[in-house]
């Protein structure tokens, strides 16, 4: 009987810290990342598409005027809201031309942004019938 007097407090204690506790899928804010005040436009070739929580990520070789090329790393949304625009983990498959608009990456030197609208080289949208935009509302 004395371990359950003992015992039940700190259970209980326990939970209650657990529930006060912000859930460690906790989404974050792009405002620290990605700076809306300066949108970008890239278009590069896909070497990667990794489709896994948080967020989705797209890896692009970008050459720019001078003919160097380096590595662009896109933030998209949530997988799971991805797929429910139609997006599956083949949908970018690597050596695809896309064009990647949204906020750039605010730390310095950096090769990010936030992919907020993603298109075919051509201009087309990704999905036929489906939704060029960012799934997820701007965070």
């Amino acid at each position: 009987m004395i371990i359950h007097r003992t015992i039940l407090p700190l259970l209980l204690l326990a939970l209650g810290l657990l529930a006060m506790a912000p859930p460690l899928s906790a989404h974050h804010a792009s405002g620290p990342f990605y700076d809306s005040d300066k949108p970008i436009e890239i278009k590069g070739v896909v070497t990667r598409f990794v489709f896994r929580n948080p967020h989705a990520a797209l890896f692009l070789d970008v050459t720019d005027d001078s003919g160097e090329t380096a590595e662009w790393q896109v933030e998209l949304g949530a997988p799971v809201m991805l797929r429910r625009v139609g997006w599956t983990p083949d949908l970018l498959p690597v050596g695809m031309i896309v064009r990647v608009a949204g906020p750039s990456a605010r730390a310095e030197g950096a090769k990010g942004l936030l992919g907020r609208k993603l298109t075919r080289a051509d201009g087309s949208p990704i999905l036929e019938g489906g939704s060029t935009q960012e799934p997820t509302p701007a965070r």
